[in-house]
């Protein structure tokens, strides 16, 4: 019976390549060889925030990467989680190795994930973490839903929609640990910069990050 649905799905819904769209042996979504080979890199690139001692990205947010984050975002393609994981696991693994004690992500208001139906940056790092054979632990909870950053037009704009949305669910789980958090795209790192500020305020030792993805400057 596993078989004849492994076969209807897979005649029905065939796999493809998260970026080209070209059809790939049944099996997840992921990155043909020939994608793999364009992919846009945001290698040896570390930026810093107010609050969070480093940040890098996997890939910059453009072309063919930024319509297929798109598509993970707002078309339903939950099933991408996979492969920017992977993505991401790589560059922890390359750039951030021993300077985390725990890996979290950047959380989704409430209403916002049952709207969505799924949190991003979590999808993304679980399956990040997983790669690693590292712990994922819910460190943040977001007390408020904000106007998205992206409908914002300055940094400081940036800095007072995000402001205070943003607590430590258990300091204890933080005092004094390094932690990395992950999220999808990283623009100004408005973001990141307010929820290492809250999480050092509530003892962590330090907070270094990473993206998926970057706009480029």
């Amino acid at each position: 019976m596993g078989r004849i649905i492994d076969w209807i799905l897979d005649a029905f819904y065939p796999t493809k390549c998260i970026l080209c769209r070209k059809l790939l042996k049944p099996g997840r979504p992921s990155i043909c060889p020939s994608c793999q080979m364009t992919l846009p890199l945001a290698e040896g690139i570390r930026r810093r925030g107010d609050y969070f001692s480093g940040c890098v990205s996997a890939v910059f947010y453009e072309g063919r990467m930024k319509e297929a984050i798109l598509r993970y975002k707002f078309g339903d393609a939950e099933a991408y989680a996979p492969a920017f994981g992977e993505l991401v696991a790589e560059r922890i693994y390359s750039e951030m190795d021993g300077k985390y004690d725990l890996i979290s992500w950047v959380p989704l208001a409430p209403d916002h994930l049952r709207k969505r139906g799924f949190d991003q940056a979590y999808l993304i790092a679980r399956n990040a973490a997983e790669r690693l054979r590292k712990p994922l632990v819910p460190v943040l909870k977001k007390k408020r839903r904000v106007k998205a950053q992206s409908g914002t037009k300055t940094r400081e704009e940036r800095r007072r929609n995000i402001a205070g949305a943003y607590t430590v669910i258990d300091p204890a789980v933080v005092k004094e640990k390094r932690i990395l958090l992950i999220d999808d795209i990283i623009t100004t790192g408005s973001t990141l910069s307010e929820c290492a500020k809250t999480l050092l305020k509530a003892g962590a030792e330090d907070v270094v990050c990473t993206t998926l993805a970057m706009t480029p400057k």
